[in-house]
């Protein structure tokens, strides 16, 4: 098994040939890796029943075993991921901004890569493509350490793009999959000062804070999704049904479901018996007693229930006197994710817009929309909640950095 350091010192000795990499050389290893992706899809798919396997022998919950499937279309999907980013601008080389002194010198700000950016996250196999094929997009090396429930996956994926790579004529070492899922891995990374340019951890609450709170590289800090949906007494009702309904329900397993449902009360009446009805026999409601007493059958929400991100069939409800209420609300128990009004009152959608300091607000769309895909990035590194440098869906432009460029013709300080 080689190990994690020497991974870092390969990478570190091959990362140059990404790093300077030309974009029709990027573009060109990038569909060869989507090549590959699909033409060794029967050995990925082999790879993804042992660690599906394995997980129903650890009773993980059905959510996350729908997290870490993959089947033929969500393969393809990777491939489709990986060739949207083709058509995409070369995020490397902008002028970002361009002026000239007084003494004429010419001062270029322009943007580059990274060098060497290092990835922690959990079980969903298909980061592994989205995170190493925005790296080479963006010039970047990159090494990968995914959780042991989706390893075996994450190891077959990963050799197909080595062999896309390979095809194109780019060092296959530019993109690396740790070998080792103990914590001890984890902590190597986190701690690569001087070879690690950038980490971003992608997983629940522990993982990231362990990154946070451990970590002498930089970080990039990607937050988990409290999400709220918050519906105003002057919602059209069929519109928040769906809305309610999409967030929650379509793919309760990822950050951008909504976990929260904040209802004014002057439509909570009306609106709860119908969300009730169609949420029956698939969705837990755990509800604050205004809104437990219009519910057949909820259950009173918990001290916590407010503060967790259930990646599951559950919601958590609670019934507001009005959009101030629900702000408030968000603004205490938010993670800083996606937040949602549904509402036809124009000077209500105002208020939350404006209010509630989330990376993505929407207004009469579901939460599920916040996404590198769904945003035009072509895929993600991951969803960020902070505000330094990246926030929302960070896709290629949040994997470079800048230089300053100063030409000139012999000018001197004095």
């Amino acid at each position: 098994m080689t190990t994690t350091q020497a991974l870092l010192d390969s990478l570190l000795e091959h990362k140059s040939a990404i790093n300077l990499a030309t974009t029709g050389q990027k573009n060109q290893a990038l569909e060869a890796m989507a090549n590959q992706l699909e033409e060794q899809i029967d050995a990925i798919l082999a790879a993804n029943k042992l660690d599906m396997r394995a997980a129903k022998d650890s009773a993980i919950s059905s959510v996350m075993l729908e997290r870490l499937l993959l089947n033929e279309e969500r393969v393809k999907d990777m491939a489709a991921g990986i060739r949207a980013l083709i058509a995409l601008p070369d995020p490397i080389g902008l002028v970002l901004e361009e002026t000239t002194a007084a003494n004429g010198m010419k001062i270029s700000k322009r943007s580059i890569p990274f060098g060497l950016i290092g990835m922690i996250y959990e079980s969903r196999p298909n980061v592994t493509s989205d995170v190493a094929a925005l790296a080479i997009k963006s010039g970047n090396a990159v090494i990968l350490r995914g959780g042991k429930e989706a390893f075996h996956s994450a190891q077959a994926i990963v050799t197909a793009l080595k062999s896309g790579l390979s095809q194109a004529g780019i060092a296959p070492e530019v993109v690396e999959l740790v070998q080792d899922t103990s914590r001890t891995s984890a902590t190597e990374l986190m701690t690569a000062k001087g070879k690690i340019d950038l980490l971003v951890p992608r997983g629940g609450a522990g993982l990231i804070h362990a990154v946070v709170e451990n970590a002498t590289v930089p970080v990039i800090e990607t937050g988990t999704g409290i999400c709220h949906v918050y519906v105003d007494k002057d919602a059209d009702v069929a519109k928040a049904l769906s809305i309610v309904v999409n967030a929650k329900t379509s793919r309760p397993s990822v950050c951008n479901s909504a976990e929260v449902l904040l209802v004014h009360e002057d439509i909570a009446k009306t609106f709860l018996p119908i969300l009730e009805a169609h949420l029956a026999g698939q969705v837990e409601l755990r509800a604050d007693q205004p809104a437990l007493s219009l519910f057949e059958r909820a259950v009173p929400a918990g001290e916590d229930d407010f503060d967790t991100e259930f990646l599951d069939y559950i919601l958590a409800v609670k019934v507001v006197k009005g959009v101030e209420e629900a702000v408030a609300h968000i603004g205490q128990h938010s993670t800083g994710h996606s937040e949602a009004i549904v509402t036809e009152n124009d000077q209500a959608a105002h208020i939350f817009t404006q209010s509630v300091d989330s990376a993505a607000v929407y207004v009469n769309v579901s939460t599920r929309f916040t996404d590198g895909g769904q945003f035009g990035l072509g895929c993600e590194l991951g969803i960020s909640t902070q505000k330094m440098h990246a926030r929302g869906p960070m896709g290629l432009r949040e994997m470079t950095t800048y230089k300053y460029i100063i030409t000139g013709d012999g000018q001197i300080r004095i």
